[in-house]
């Protein structure tokens, strides 16, 4: 299975590498060292679509971003993104999100992005399973800091008994994060978080994901989410090393272990997980891994 988790894998690679070239799937068996077909019929097992279908979709979210943060045309867009037409690329995107690209461009309602994601990491951590992933490791350098976070407010999707990450993908999918990354007035990109006992709901999930943004917010909350507010608090924040991809469940412990073992009173500082949600960002090789945690000045306590 490892071997054809990889295949896929390689595959994935080369359409990022390559997202705004011609692409086939002649080349894309190439990378994967299998014959078209095998790879096509392999790439769907893993990923649910056809490796062509997987490509369309990440051009059209990429060029779903240029429509909403550019005053490009709409035309230059479509062919920045290797489509042949305005029309075609109309028809296209009104497939796949259900608005033309007008409307998103005056609207900018939340739409269901399509993002890369990692399927060797899915199956690596998945298979492995998320135990696994407090095992303690050699320790690294890890910066830490201490942010202040105003008043805000958080749309968020709950599940029923999540956990942590992949329980939550088993609940409610991997739509989530698309659709939080389209919301244009973000105050920052998506998180996963654990939320704290009083922003928990009956009968719901201590693990959700989310997107913060201003206080005065009035755009849309996507269908199946919410919106709440969030106090005023601090947070610490350790941040990994950048890593290599293959190293990400290394990159990770090397963080948990840090927040397991970090003494916040050295500094002056109490925990205060009641405070808002801890929260992690995606983790990417070029930064490294994110996670912060609630604090409290220990005078003010």
């Amino acid at each position: 299975m490892w071997d054809r988790i990889y295949a896929v894998q390689k595959m994935q690679d080369y359409i990022e590498k390559h997202l705004f070239n011609p692409i086939n799937l002649t080349e894309l068996s190439k990378a994967a060292g299998y014959t078209p077909s095998h790879a096509s019929r392999v790439f769907k097992e893993f990923v649910g679509i056809s490796p062509i279908d997987y490509l369309r979709a990440r051009r059209l979210s990429q060029a779903a971003k240029q429509v909403r943060d550019t005053p490009d045309r709409i035309l230059d867009i479509a062919l920045d993104t290797m489509f042949d037409s305005h029309e075609g690329f109309t028809r296209a995107f009104t497939r796949q999100f259900g608005i033309n690209p007008e409307y998103y461009r005056k609207y900018a309602p939340p739409i269901p992005l399509f993002l890369s994601r990692s399927i060797r990491d899915y199956y690596l951590h998945h298979m492995k399973g998320v135990e696994k992933m407090v095992e303690k490791t050699n320790e690294k350098t890890i910066f830490v800091q201490i942010v202040e976070r105003p008043a805000r407010k958080l749309i968020l999707q709950r599940a029923e008994k999540a956990t942590h990450y992949f329980e939550y993908t088993e609940e409610v999918g991997c739509d989530v994060w698309g659709f939080l990354s389209s919301i244009k007035e973000a105050l920052y990109e998506p998180i996963g978080m654990w939320l704290p006992d009083s922003l928990r709901l009956p009968n719901t999930s201590k693990y959700v994901q989310g997107i913060e943004v201003s206080v005065d917010y009035s755009g849309e909350v996507p269908n199946g989410m919410e919106i709440i507010d969030l106090k005023p608090c601090k947070m610490m924040i350790f941040h990994g090393q950048p890593y290599k991809d293959e190293e990400m469940v290394r990159a990770i412990n090397e963080v948990w272990a840090a927040i397991d073992n970090y003494k916040p009173e050295n500094y002056g500082y109490k925990w205060a997980d009641e405070d808002g949600p801890r929260f992690q960002f995606a983790p990417l090789p070029e930064r490294g891994y994110i996670e912060a945690r609630p604090v409290r000045d220990i005078e003010k306590q």
